[in-house]
């Protein structure tokens, strides 16, 4: 008996693309992201625990401009991790469960994580 050339199960070949699951990978990439950016945090931390040579050094270093660009980044990362985890939490709540509801509240959390993340980048870093 011959056994057939195919997937043991399905993969991102077979499925189209849907706003959830999108919005799933991004939490995912999102999560990841903002936990290498706490090793900016400690370096930041570290800084200011090491006395105000090096707290200059990090502060010159951090306050760059070429550094506002990563953190535009952070702070998409950490403004999208926080809606898409609100509207996780909605879900666990048994509300928004409806396939309309789960289009609109991706949509929902695109809006919002790009508005705050403008918001952030004009009033805070440039």
């Amino acid at each position: 008996m011959t056994k057939a050339q195919r997937p043991l199960s399905p993969h991102l070949q077979v499925y189209r693309w849907q706003i959830t699951m999108i919005l799933s990978t991004f939490h995912r990439g999102t999560g990841v992201m903002l936990s290498l950016g706490l090793l900016i945090l400690v370096y930041w931390l570290l800084a200011i625990a090491g006395g105000f040579d090096r707290y200059e050094q990090a502060r010159a270093f951090l306050g760059s401009d070429w550094f506002k660009l990563p953190l535009v980044g952070w702070a998409f990362c950490f403004f999208f991790h926080l809606c898409n985890g609100i509207r996780h939490l909605a879900w666990d709540a048994g509300r928004g469960l409806e396939i309309q509801q789960y289009h609109a509240s991706g949509w929902a959390v695109i809006v919002v994580t790009l508005i705050a993340t403008m918001g952030y980048g004009m009033l805070v870093v440039f």
